[in-house]
């Protein structure tokens, strides 16, 4: 039987199988040559690094921007209430926003603080929210990603961050 059809009527086609054997990419891999990209001793030399930034104090978690992954804190503590919350004094890879003001929302049952931004051209804010100390956004700097805020005492807010262990 010439040229065999499929139930369709359209010609079969020869299945890859058929014509080359299947190669795994692991098995194009050559495991003689050391990898280009790897130091065994790298872990160890950024666990000093880390260490010596921290000046020997210990941290809740190491912070990352959730867009880009950059570290942008070594060392901070953890909300006590809300614990995907966190706060620090010194951070990498943030920069402030300043023409922007975050104020925490009014509304009592809000169980998390979400800031709205409120541009400094607008005006004076009333009622209320004028005794709330204002907070700056605080944007990772590769990405622009914002990520908490900066409080009157200069101290780091952070919300939208992916912590990992310290």
């Amino acid at each position: 039987m010439e040229g065999s059809h499929s139930v369709a009527g359209a010609p079969s086609m020869a299945s890859p199988s058929d014509e080359e054997p299947f190669v795994s990419d692991d098995d194009e891999i050559d495991y003689s040559i050391k990898p280009e990209f790897y130091n065994p001793s790298l872990d160890d030399k950024d666990e000093l690094w880390v260490q010596k930034k921290r000046s020997g104090r210990t941290s809740d978690a190491i912070l990352s921007c959730p867009a880009c992954f950059t570290t942008l804190c070594l060392d901070c503590q953890r909300h006590e209430k809300y614990c995907t919350q966190y706060r620090a004094m010194f951070v990498v890879n943030c920069k402030i926003e300043s023409s922007d003001i975050l104020r925490p929302s009014s509304r009592k049952r809000q169980r998390k603080m979400v800031p709205r931004v409120i541009s400094e051209d607008r005006g004076k804010v009333t009622g209320d929210q004028s005794k709330v100390a204002p907070l700056r956004p605080v944007c990772c700097s590769v990405c622009g990603t914002e990520v908490g805020a900066l409080d009157e005492d200069e101290v780091y807010h952070f919300f939208d961050v992916l912590p990992s262990e310290s």
